[in-house]
């Protein structure tokens, strides 16, 4: 029984548009790669394809690379240019990434470390969770070497946040890198059809996309790479997309990521002042309600955080708990933090802002998408006063345990 899906930044339902090409597309035969009629017909809509997403986020067809989706297309983009800029110069060893990156960034390069000899260097963020731009440059320049060369082999900053949606100055990121001579990736999965992404305009070498963010279908997204971009393949066999990721194209899935990303762009504004007014909506109510809850990230006035996106700290609470506990009443939501082993863990994000390891236990994320409404805004204020005063009971009981363990 769900009563209110508020987790839109986990995934977001198909829309009808996208589910209907996925399914016209599904009853074709042809792999893209055969020569023969079907083939052929299947090539044009990836093809076709290929070009509507190139439109809409502002790059050329020839630099979209189509992947399973943004884990793929992040890790085909950290180990693709490292390596591919380490073969131009031995000396490229370092990668700088931004300390709240999404795991599918961080865990490839901390890879690459173990296994490649990287050095991976962590770009402070501040409270609101914005790069430190001061702190990006003097990466740059203790890279530098003595012959003029470069050490850095590739800089990473998403577009926005995927837990706090702090909104990043990557057109700044990418003109101090490019300053030095160094190739910037973004991961704009969470900012394509919330805000404008325009790829040559934001001049970054490489960004990451997937469909299921913005009303298309789980398994395919892209890696959109400039040509000259030094990259490697991570994945090997018929050479297919430049050479750099082979594997039989997802023709179904391509052409309703396709559409779902032309038609979320194309209704951007209307969207995003909706979204914005839902999530200004709920963060005044949640504020309200809980007078000791603490939004994280930017201020939303300042239009520097994604519409869609409200995170909250619970003083006294696990965020888990209130996730079960709104999870029973048919809200559901994330607490946008890594468990491993069930022994829950604090958000890295919250902890790179400088969130005390007690608070950031207490994180709720709450994510909205084009079929959000007021009624579910209703429902989760509703319950949320109970859902809370429950959590902090439990997070002392708890606590009393554990001292009685201790003694």
């Amino acid at each position: 029984m769900t009563v209110a899906y508020l987790d839109h930044a986990s995934t977001t339902p198909m829309t009808q548009a996208a589910l209907d090409a996925y399914a016209d597309e599904a009853l074709k035969p042809g792999n893209p790669s055969s020569l023969h009629t079907s083939g052929r017909a299947a090539r044009r809509v990836v093809e076709e394809s290929r070009e509507t997403i190139a439109s809409v986020l502002g790059a050329r067809p020839s630099e979209v690379v189509f992947t399973s989706g943004g884990t793929e297309a992040d890790n085909l983009a950290i180990k693709g240019i490292f390596w591919g800029r380490r073969a131009q110069d031995a000396r490229r060893t370092r990668v700088l990434v931004s300390a709240i990156e999404h795991h599918a960034v961080l865990d490839p390069a901390f890879w690459l470390a173990e296994h490649a000899g990287a050095e991976i260097v962590l770009l402070p963020v501040d409270g609101d969770g914005f790069i430190d731009l001061d702190a990006v440059r003097d990466e740059l320049e203790a890279g530098l070497l003595d012959d003029g060369g470069q050490a850095t082999a590739l800089v990473s900053v998403m577009w926005a946040n995927n837990e706090v949606g702090t909104i990043q100055p990557i057109h700044e990121v990418v003109r101090l890198a490019h300053r030095y001579g160094v190739p910037v990736h973004t991961d704009a999965v969470q900012a394509v059809g919330q805000i404008p992404v325009d790829f040559a305009a934001c001049g970054a070498d490489a960004m990451t996309v997937t469909a299921h963010k913005c009303g298309g279908p789980i398994g395919v997204g892209a890696l959109i790479a400039t040509r000259d971009l030094a990259i490697q393949a991570v994945q090997h066999g018929g050479g297919q997309e430049r050479g750099v990721r082979s594997g039989t194209l997802d023709a179904p899935g391509i052409r309703s990521f396709a559409v779902a990303v032309a038609d979320a762009v194309g209704a951007l504004d209307d969207r995003a002042a909706h979204l914005a007014a839902l999530r200004d909506n709920l963060v005044a109510r949640v504020r309200a309600a809980i007078p000791d809850a603490v939004l994280r990230g930017p201020d939303p006035a300042g239009l520097l955080r994604l519409p869609a996106n409200a995170h909250f700290t619970f003083p006294g609470c696990e965020g888990d708990s209130l996730l079960y506990l709104l999870d029973s009443h048919g809200v559901e939501a994330s607490t946008g933090s890594a468990c491993q082993a069930g022994v829950p863990r604090p958000s890295h994000v919250l902890l790179a802002m400088g969130v005390d390891e007690s608070d950031a236990r207490g994180a709720l994320r709450f994510s909205l998408g084009p079929a959000t409404s007021q009624s579910d805004i209703d429902a989760l204020i509703d319950v949320l006063p109970a859902v809370v005063d429950r959590a902090q009971l439990a997070g002392q009981a708890s606590g009393l345990t554990a001292k009685k363990r201790k003694a």
